[in-house]
């Protein structure tokens, strides 16, 4: 008997696979890699997207999907871990919203994917094949799920919520008046 099944390598490989992709598209956003445009570039976009102020916005998104991405890989942590990755997903998402689900129009289908995953890692555990397991879950106990990702939820919504206020009021300062006094 093995001390691993099918369930653990099939965790391993969504952890391993979802958290590679979420670490390069942090380290696009940090440090310009993989053709990213780093720290500047990528604050002064998110300004202009309506997420203030941008560097540090850029460096929240950067660090919640590496950060977060690379201790999915790892299963470490995996609550909080899952649940920054999709809170990050959910500010990209917001953004994505307008040009409707398919990412091929632009859409949030990329972004849902990847949050939906990570989210769902949070909430299923790393399995055996893990650093959580292998520190007797420490950091990875059955409390830090709803935790995690209630505040997680909480945090995303106060920033997405203040991001579309800001695009809103822009949107309707630039609107000409349909009639004039």
């Amino acid at each position: 008997m093995t001390c691993f099944d099918r369930h653990d390598l099939g965790l391993l490989l969504l952890r391993l696979g979802t958290g590679g992709v979420l670490v390069a598209h942090g380290a696009q956003k940090l440090f310009g890699w993989f053709g990213g445009h780093g720290l500047e570039g990528t604050g002064g976009w998110m300004e202009s997207i309506g997420y203030r102020p941008g560097k540090q916005s850029a460096l929240a998104a950067g660090l919640a999907e590496a950060g977060g991405g690379t201790l999915l890989a790892l299963g470490l942590a995996t609550p909080a871990a899952g649940a920054a990755a999709a809170g990050a997903m959910a500010g990209a998402a917001a953004v994505h919203m307008p040009q409707g689900f398919f990412a091929t129009e632009g859409g949030y289908e990329y972004a849902a994917a990847l949050g939906l995953t990570a989210a769902g890692i949070a909430v299923t555990g790393p399995g055996r094949l893990s650093l959580d397991h292998a520190s007797g879950h420490a950091l990875d106990r059955n409390w830090m799920v709803p935790l995690a990702l209630a505040g997680t939820a909480a945090v995303t919504s106060l920033v997405v919520g203040a991001r579309n206020r800001r695009v809103r009021q822009e949107k309707e300062g630039q609107q000409e008046p349909l009639f004039e006094e």
